[in-house]
């Protein structure tokens, strides 16, 4: 066999009209064909998917919106089983729900239990407040079952050699000074609610009670003394439950409503009055404007979220998408007064109930810490930096919400950034 000739030019067909293209040739003789690559869904990082959907708001509704419409739909396994199959699995699925109305037997039984010995409790917690309050003393018998003799001997030893004999006018004081007070700041979940400006209305709680609604549901009654900050003798927030059961036959929470606070003038605790310098663009004429915004309060507990409606927007869903979480939040704190405070609240007072107590915070990383500090510090820059450059921005009405809008918005919500209650009007002084 003949070896090719080294270095042959290939045979080249010579040009002619049918042959020759109507433009040049591209001068690179590196030219390649174009083409799109493909994309692989590995290729594609968290971080860019996130940016491309903060971007892009119609397009997360429109997945949210397609994964929505295939929630209970078949995936046709079951219908692909032989026809002796699917009978058997029609049979097991009567069989559970003879289970499911079992289960809302059960939790109706519970419910009606739990009424029958809130009944048997209910004068020990009413003797409770007659004690607290300074109506009634304890006998020397209930004195001595609730004392710890060891630990009080210690006490009674320490206070003897370091602490200064108490006057003749401790003996005077009545009932248990601050003792819901107390009990509510050893409680973490409530501890985080109660500001220093609250504390001082919350001196005046007298009791903190529950009571069972006729249809799934309770009430929390918290009751005050005469005070400076508002006209109401009880305030009390209901918390209402579905009358449909859940999957397991558990009470599905529905929604709370709470009493309207008749606030004396000037003494609300759940806004705060900013005053701010403004000046006008046109006249260079300055001014302060006084604006109410709503703070961080206790209170606050007594306007609960709502919970999102059919007919709300797509943009105020969009708003809310934290609902689902405050109203959780909610309940949970609910729960807590409910379940916790209410039932032991000597053991909360005293501390006792800490010991018992599972945190939540335990598993929670230092580095993790370090990290929310350092994200906080820099919004806070960012805040102040926006509430600089607000005050050259004024318009000629002093409740024209352009200049502070982004302002105010902030002021709304708290410190994970959730909305709060909504500002009332702005004031002009």
């Amino acid at each position: 066999m003949a070896e090719p000739i080294r270095n042959k030019r290939p045979d080249v067909t010579a040009p002619t009209p049918q042959n020759t293209p109507a433009s040049n040739a591209p001068i690179s003789s590196h030219a390649q064909q174009p083409g799109v690559a493909s994309i692989k869904e590995e290729d594609m990082d968290r971080a860019t998917a996130a940016s491309i959907f903060a971007q892009n708001p119609k397009l997360v509704q429109m997945i949210q919106g397609r994964l929505g419409s295939l929630i209970g739909r078949s995936s046709g396994y079951i219908e692909s089983l032989p026809t002796p199959v699917r009978r058997r699995v029609a049979g097991l699925r009567a069989i559970q729900k003879e289970h499911s109305k079992l289960e809302a037997d059960f939790q109706e039984e519970v419910l009606q239990l739990e009424k029958k010995y809130f009944a048997k409790f209910t004068p020990l917690y009413e003797k409770r407040a007659e004690i607290v309050n300074g109506k009634v003393e304890p006998t020397e018998e209930e004195v001595k079952a609730g004392d710890d003799e060891e630990q009080s001997l210690l006490a009674e030893d320490a206070s003897a050699e370091s602490a200064p004999k108490q006057s003749d006018t401790s003996e005077n004081v009545t009932g248990i000074p601050e003792f819901w007070l107390s009990a509510m700041k050893n409680q973490v979940t409530l501890a985080e609610m109660i500001t220093d400006r609250d504390e001082a209305a919350l001196k005046h709680l007298v009791d903190v009670r529950m009571e069972y609604l006729d249809k799934p549901g309770f009430r929390l009654i918290f009751e005050f003394s005469t005070n400076e900050f508002f006209s109401n003798k009880t305030i009390t927030k209901t918390y209402y439950y579905q009358n449909e059961s859940g999957y397991g036959g558990d009470f599905i929470y529905d929604h709370a409503e709470g009493d309207k606070i008749e606030w004396y003038a000037g003494k609300d605790l759940t806004v705060r009055i900013e005053a701010k310098k403004q000046r006008n663009k046109t006249t260079k004429q300055t001014r302060i404007v006084k604006k109410t915004v709503p703070t961080e309060s206790f209170f606050n507990f007594f306007s609960p979220p709502k919970p999102p409606t059919d007919d709300d927007d797509a943009e105020e869903d969009d708003a809310g998408s934290d609902i689902e979480e405050r109203l959780e939040l909610d309940y949970q704190l609910g729960e807590d007064i409910k379940e916790k405070l209410i039932p032991r609240a000597i053991d909360w007072f005293t501390g006792e109930a800490l010991a018992f107590e599972e945190l939540e915070d335990d598993d929670l990383e230092a580095g993790e810490f370090d990290d929310d500090e350092d994200d906080d510090e820099d919004d806070l820059s960012e805040d102040h930096d926006e509430e600089e450059e607000s005050d050259d921005d004024v318009s000629n009405h002093p409740c024209d919400t352009g200049p502070w809008l982004a302002e105010l918005t902030d002021s709304c919500q708290d410190d994970s950034g959730k909305p709060k209650q909504e500002a009332a009007e702005c004031k002009q002084s």
